[in-house]
């Protein structure tokens, strides 16, 4: 028992300077640490459960690992997102501890469903964004919201994190902070823009007046009706309350209007990549779930201009 709970220590020790390591020399979110954190904890008690040390684990204690986590009816997204942990956690130690190769390298993590992301056609995103009442103050402020999160393809976060100096009329972009803190330029189309200037010139001064200087806004460039910043439940409602009249079937989230604004690109002809820059997905691999929409635009592409397309008769 006593040396069971040494083991403990030695394998909980490891992890701690591990996680210490990415605080302190990597760009990773608070989340991102809070899972790798558990993750390795997890996997530390079924070493130590076999009277082992995490350094001296092979391929195989971790693939049995991996075979207890999945009749424990983990889904395979959590099963890869923990040997992702673990590759990340073995690569550390194998640079500053006494472990000559990465266990965790060669174990494969399985298929994972491919789930199509839920998106909204186009004559629904353009119902939505006429929804608004642009002669109110919040509906003008809805107005420009909804076209911004749409027309940029932004996620909540970075929506809310927006701030009046990030649009740039003179190029017609809005500048964003993604995850990890990266910063990216995404275009905004001249609807957009117009219904931001609009939004600008008359309900956020009104907005700001609402806070009676007590706003903790800053310089946010989307406030709620008490002047303040306004939060990412916010936008949910904000949503919810615009989708209501048009009778969407299934559950629609802001996240929706970015999946619809990948879609809705690949549809039109836009290439992978410049997709995959404009949502800042670090991997194309990441955008490539919305190529679902790619075989009927090549294929009609492939109709009207292939010579043997459309039943055109040979010579």
């Amino acid at each position: 028992m006593e040396h069971e709970e040494s083991l403990r220590l030695e394998n909980f020790a490891l992890i701690e300077d591990y996680v210490m390591s990415l605080v302190a020399t990597q760009r990773r979110s608070h989340h991102t640490i809070v899972n790798y954190s558990g993750d390795l904890e997890q996997f530390a008690l079924f070493v130590t459960a076999q009277r082992m040390c995490l350094t001296a684990v092979k391929t195989a204690l971790i693939r049995q690992y991996v075979r207890t986590l999945a009749q424990m009816g983990l889904a395979p997204s959590s099963i890869a997102r923990k040997i992702s942990s673990l590759r990340s956690f073995y690569k550390h130690l194998t640079i500053h501890a006494d472990v000559a190769e990465n266990p965790a390298i060669d174990v494969e993590t399985g298929k994972r469903a491919q789930r199509l992301p839920r998106f909204l056609t186009v004559e629904q995103v353009e119902a939505l964004l006429d929804n608004p009442d642009r002669s109110s103050v919040l509906g003008t402020r809805d107005a420009a919201l909804l076209e911004v999160l749409y027309g940029a393809g932004l996620r909540v976060a970075e929506l809310t994190g927006l701030d009046r100096n990030d649009v740039d009329y003179t190029i017609g972009c809005v500048q964003v902070r993604g995850k990890g803190g990266k910063e990216r330029f995404v275009p905004l189309g001249s609807v957009a823009l117009d219904r931001l200037a609009h939004y600008l010139e008359y309900s956020y001064p009104r907005l700001r007046k609402a806070s009676k200087g007590r706003s903790q806004a800053g310089q946010r460039l989307f406030l709620n009706a008490r002047g303040g910043p306004l939060s990412s439940r916010s936008v949910r409602r904000i949503l919810d309350k615009h989708l209501e009249p048009l009778k969407v079937d299934g559950s629609v989230s802001p996240h929706t209007l970015r999946h619809s604004f990948a879609t809705h690109l690949l549809a039109e002809g836009a290439d992978l990549r410049s997709v995959q820059e404009m949502l800042g997905h670090a991997n194309v691999s990441t955008t490539q779930i919305y190529t679902h929409v790619m075989p009927a635009r090549l294929k009609a592409v492939y109709d009207r201009y292939h010579p043997r397309a459309g039943g055109r008769e040979g010579s």
